[in-house]
């Protein structure tokens, strides 16, 4: 009953979801050494992010 909705404009969804595509980009043209480093990139933008996907 406490929860609380947080308003995300679109603008912020598209830049959210622009910097995941830019992430997505950089990490194929240099892939990190470490499959731990990658996997924390992920998760940093998780849980305050609406989803993009109409």
């Amino acid at each position: 009953m406490g929860e609380i909705i947080r308003f995300i404009s679109k603008s912020e969804r598209e830049r959210a979801r622009l910097i995941r595509e830019a992430r997505a980009n950089y990490e194929r043209i240099f892939p990190s050494a470490d499959p731990a480093d990658a996997q924390g990139t992920a998760d940093e933008g998780s849980g305050s992010e609406a989803s993009s996907k109409p």
